[in-house]
């Protein structure tokens, strides 16, 4: 697709992709910042959802790999969340190529409500870690659920997928920030890039805006999760609530 963007827009949209991997890698939710981005700079919505995922799979992939460099994560957890998130997620992004632009919009319109609700419930999450590190048949049914779950709404929707990883990893599985953070970047990573497989497929990547995106996407990414590991929950916390004015300004946003 021809779609011509300005340079000062471009420089825009990788401030703007750069910040979201930031916010991503500490708390999830960067897709509040990246996905208004690309539609302000005009890139119509299927589009969008397509170039966003490249952009954010890219830097999901080095967050994930920080945390995995500093332990910050159950890999067992973390992986079978991820197979159900990456069947999820794949589900997902079939179902956003059958809708139309007006549909993609109100199903937005509907969700993010319910998504502002679920946040602003859950923020006050434990510091300690309440795990016992074993693995059972329900804990493992219980990961799969949660990455199935998550991974159908990021690949329908995207934006506060990582957020609502940790508060479930938390909430569900007993797990402190710090780690729910590092099960959330590999639940994410599957997910992303099962949706990505199905857009590359369909074309609806647009390169020449999601590789410099990609690009301060991976550079935000790498200094957000060193702050999270190094500053744990300090940090951590107060960027999901960031997160929380994100998604409400969203839903003012598209109110008016």
């Amino acid at each position: 697709m021809g779609i011509q963007i300005s340079l000062p827009m471009m420089a825009f949209l990788v401030f703007m992709t750069g910040f979201a991997g930031f916010v991503d890698s500490a708390a999830g939710g960067g897709g509040l910042i990246s996905l208004p981005a690309y539609l302000f700079a005009g890139l119509p919505p299927h589009y969008t959802y397509a170039t966003n995922k490249f952009s954010a799979a890219c830097g999901t992939t080095f967050a994930t790999a920080s945390f995995f460099k500093n332990g910050a994560m159950n890999l067992k957890v973390g992986i079978l969340a991820a197979i159900g998130s990456f069947a999820g997620s794949a589900l997902g992004a079939h179902i956003v190529l059958m809708l139309s632009d007006e549909v993609l919009q109100m199903m937005m319109f509907i969700i993010l409500p319910i998504a502002a609700v679920v946040i602003l419930w859950r923020r006050n999450l434990p510091d300690e870690n309440r795990d016992d590190g074993t693995l059972n048949l329900k804990k493992a049914l219980l990961a799969l659920g949660i990455g199935l779950g998550i991974g159908l709404y990021d690949g329908m929707v995207g934006p506060g997928t990582g957020t609502f990883a940790i508060i479930a990893f938390t909430s569900l599985m007993g797990f402190d920030l710090r780690t729910a953070n590092g099960n959330a970047k590999v639940l994410n990573l599957a997910s992303n890039y099962a949706s990505l497989f199905t857009y590359l497929s369909s074309g609806l990547v647009i390169f020449p805006v999601g590789i410099p995106c990609a690009i301060s996407n991976i550079v935000g990414n790498i200094i957000g999760s060193h702050f999270a590991l190094r500053k744990g929950a300090k940090f951590i916390r107060p960027m999901m609530l960031v997160v929380l004015v994100l998604l409400l300004g969203k839903l003012i946003t598209d109110m008016l």
